[in-house]
């Protein structure tokens, strides 16, 4: 509403608004209630001024402060006080007023919340050095000016215009937010009613405790208030507060209630009031700050428990904790339904490890049993049989919780359904198996494709050079094979390559390998005992291909020629092959159907 005001008319607003409300509560707290030293038992202009501070915008200010001190001015001549005492007394409640609201501004900002614990400590800190500072003003002032003023006076003072400042500014500044972010707008008819009646109770319960004095019931309106604060909230407590302290003050004043009845001293009746007021404010507006945190505390509680009972059906993951106290153990719902169970059926840590299928359980005790000794995470995977039969592959991570001295008393874990991963696993590491063996494995011969062959025999070559295993190479093709191709055709050539290939494979042993180099040519690598015999397995292949007959509409016989090369401290597998094919060379020159071997 003042945002929308000229910067003249707002300062007006203000300050007329301070002046007025200052002058009427000052005039009839002076009125009312009062202690020795004509000063009132509680001080509202205190908690009025400072809400006002709190509440109205910076450049209002200046000349609200200066209402509020032409109106304390005029209240306390009023009353009766000299002008030098009515303008000590002026300084010292601008002091307070002021003091509080650059303290509390300090430490919380714009964010003061009496909704916050921190925040209602840094308010009672605030209006706790304004009234010691305020009370030194009035005391020392007057003392100079008057003489005979002591420390009942400063106590006095403090005591008046802390309570003023504690019990009055915090219901204003809430009902003014309330009002201003439409809170109440909000709120249900049941809320409003029942706001109103539990305040309707604690003035009632106030007005009988402190109308007469032969029960000593002043334990009721702290009761009213405690109710108030569990039921409104925070500005619950402070607007029964604010009620409980003006009806006691004013009964008070008036010789009725239990206060008033004390053999003691006015003096004295107003100290035992002003703490007794003091004492309730300290335990209801802490109290309800309690109760608006816990019950967030609660509710982002509940909701994280909702979230993480979403998250844990979702990724199919539980936790789990066990009590090494008790030897107890707790399973979330999720990790009932992991293993099939109905949530909340027993369990016991025994029959948690049994779960797991006979093979596994062994490694998951020990698992366990190593984490509760070393206190180190632990992280297992194994097999559960499911209540419905079924196995289900799943995974634990999990933690040692320790206690005093160090000692183990639970350990909390998480399982997790890791079925489909693995599953996953094993299908993409067959497929695997499967593009590797296509990959290396050649398509018309099922033999070891060029890029296999070379890898074996480079594997082998390795083994040569540091003097383990005996080697020898191979090199063998197809006599006249683009005849082959021409007079039968292509479907034919590849039949005869094909056929070629099994048949020098069948003559191996099971240590030597054979594969298809490229086109018609092959290489046979010979290991160990092989080597040193290559020659006769070699000349065995080349007898057996020609002995047999082909097929019917192929030619009639097929015969290979092949080059041997023994390994001789070749540096390479090129070196090699390359002597191997100079040896295949000079058997195709020397008439083929026929093996040489290399120099």
């Amino acid at each position: 509403m003042t945002r929308t005001l000229p910067p003249r008319v707002e300062a007006t607003f203000w300050s007329l608004l301070m002046a007025l409300g200052y002058f009427m509560l000052a005039s009839l707290s002076l009125h009312a209630t009062k202690g020795e030293d004509n000063i009132a038992a509680i001080w509202p202009p205190s908690g009025y001024f400072l809400a006002l501070l709190l509440l109205m915008p910076g450049r209002a200010r200046p000349a609200a402060i200066g209402a509020a001190a032409a109106a304390s001015l005029a209240a306390n001549m009023l009353s009766g006080a000299p002008f030098l005492m009515a303008a000590i007394f002026t300084l010292a409640n601008s002091v307070e007023a002021g003091l509080a609201f650059w303290i509390v501004r300090r430490r919380e900002g714009e964010d003061l919340s009496f909704m916050v614990p921190r925040a209602v400590a840094s308010f009672c800190l605030a209006v706790i050095a304004a009234s010691m500072a305020s009370a030194l003003i009035a005391g020392g002032g007057t003392m100079l000016a008057f003489g005979g003023i002591g420390l009942d006076f400063f106590l006095s003072w403090m005591t008046t215009v802390a309570l003023g400042m504690l019990i009055v500014a915090p219901p204003l500044i809430m009902l003014t937010r309330l009002v201003a972010s439409k809170a109440l707008d909000n709120a249900t008819m049941r809320m409003k009613i029942e706001a109103i009646a539990v305040l309707a109770l604690a003035a009632l319960i106030t007005a009988v405790s402190f109308e007469q004095s032969h029960f000593p019931a002043t334990f009721l309106p702290v009761i009213a208030v405690i109710v108030a604060a569990y039921r409104v909230g925070p500005f619950g407590a402070a607007a029964g507060m604010l009620i409980i302290a003006g009806i006691a003050a004013w009964l008070t004043g008036q010789g009725h209630g239990p206060v008033a009845a004390m053999e003691a001293s006015v003096k004295e009746q107003v100290f035992f009031l002003q703490f007794y007021l003091l004492a309730l404010q300290s335990t209801a507006l802490p109290l309800a700050a309690s109760l608006v945190v816990q019950r967030r505390l609660a509710k982002r509680l509940e909701q994280s428990n909702r979230w993480l009972v979403q998250a844990e059906a979702a990724a199919l993951v539980g936790h789990w904790r066990v009590d090494l106290m008790r030897w107890t153990i707790h399973w979330s719902d999720q990790t009932y339904r992991i293993h099939g169970l109905e949530p909340g059926a027993p369990v016991s840590v025994t029959t948690s490890v049994e779960q797991y299928v006979e093979e596994d359980q062994p490694a998951v005790r020990s698992i366990l049993e190593e984490a509760v000794r070393t206190g180190e995470p632990f992280e297992y995977q194994g097999r559960i049989i499911r209540a419905d039969g079924k196995i289900r592959y799943v995974k634990s991570h999990g933690s040692i919780e320790r206690g005093r001295g160090g000692r183990s008393i639970g350990i909390f874990g998480t399982v997790q359904d890791v079925t489909a991963t693995v599953e996953n696993a094993r299908s993409l590491e067959a497929a695997r198996s499967i593009a590797e063996e296509a990959a290396n494995t050649d398509m018309l011969t099922g033999l070891p494709n060029r890029r296999s062959t070379l890898a074996l025999l480079n594997r082998a070559l390795s083994a040569a050079g540091e003097g383990r295993v005996p080697l020898a190479v191979a090199i063998f093709d197809i006599d006249h094979f683009k005849q082959i191709n021409d007079r039968h055709g292509h479907a034919v050539g590849d039949e005869v390559i094909r056929w070629v290939g099994q048949r020098a494979k069948a003559t191996l042993r099971e240590e030597d390998v054979v594969g298809r180099y490229g086109g018609e040519e092959f290489v046979c690598i010979f290991q160990g005992p092989s080597a040193r015999s290559a020659e006769l397995v070699a000349e065995r292949i080349r007898a057996s291909i020609e002995k047999a007959d082909v097929y019917a509409e192929g030619p009639a016989h097929v015969t290979i020629s092949i080059g041997l090369a023994a390994y001789a401290s070749d540096a390479s597998v090129e070196e090699l092959l390359h002597r191997a094919d100079k040896a295949l060379y000079l058997a195709k020159r020397e008439g083929r159907n026929r093996l040489r071997m290399a120099a």
